[in-house]
């Protein structure tokens, strides 16, 4: 659960008991306090959403004022401690339904997608259409490359590309996900191939980040500019 003390503290100094509604002809202390607490709000809607928000508030206020709690230090730890555990439970529950759901709709995905005369399937899973054919050579897992990319999930969103922040990538063909180490090493200098990536071929069970879900698989265009030189 995510709470910042500062942020906490001044919603509570400004989330007094009234009702009234706030506007931008509040005062400034109202319009002020009302701001940090929707944005604590809105920033920890998920934590709180089983919580009694009242119950929130008052506790908060004990507190800043200096009073005595209505429950004893070890009623505290072990409430929290208790909400702690079932909210990571649910997580994990629902984690792996997610995990469970992206596996399906992966291989639903991949299954079609390797029907198109196009796409080439290696042993590992991997697939890849080539989008420009490139000369030269190619890396070894051991070469550093420059490339532009970028990355979308099956949906088409976008979470990752160089090609929009106009700065391609440098890096080791052994330092990236599988999927990409083996996929580079195919390419010639110039090439242009677009990736379709088996979520064991990615970020897994495990996921990447708010954007990456557990067991995604992920679509890549990318551009081998260059072999950096040994």
């Amino acid at each position: 659960m995510k709470i910042q003390m500062t942020l906490l503290c001044l919603a509570l100094c400004a989330s007094s008991t009234f009702a009234k509604e706030i506007n931008n002809k509040s005062s400034i202390s109202e319009q002020v306090g009302y701001s940090f607490g929707y944005s604590f709000g809105r920033s920890n809607a998920d934590a709180m959403k089983d919580m009694d928000v009242n119950a929130f508030i008052e506790g908060l206020k004990t507190a800043t004022q200096g009073k005595n709690a209505s429950l004893s230090d070890e009623e505290i730890t072990r409430v929290l401690t208790q909400y702690k555990k079932q909210s990571e439970a649910k997580q994990l529950i629902e984690l792996k339904q997610k995990a469970e759901q992206n596996a399906k709709i992966g291989a639903a995905f991949l299954a079609e997608n390797a029907k198109k005369a196009d796409v080439k399937v290696t042993k590992s899973g991997l697939q890849y259409q080539v989008l420009k054919e490139g000369q030269g050579k190619s890396p070894k897992v051991n070469s550093t490359v420059k490339v532009d990319y970028e990355g979308r999930l099956i949906d088409g969103t976008v979470f990752d590309s160089s090609i929009a922040r106009n700065q391609p990538a440098s890096f080791q063909v052994s330092q990236v996900i599988q999927g990409w180490t083996e996929g580079l090493q195919l390419m010639k200098e110039g090439a242009k191939y677009r990736f379709f990536i088996p979520a064991n071929l990615a970020y897994g069970q495990i996921g990447s980040g708010d954007a990456i879900e557990p067991n995604s698989t992920l679509i890549f265009d990318v551009e081998l500019i260059e072999i950096a030189a040994k």
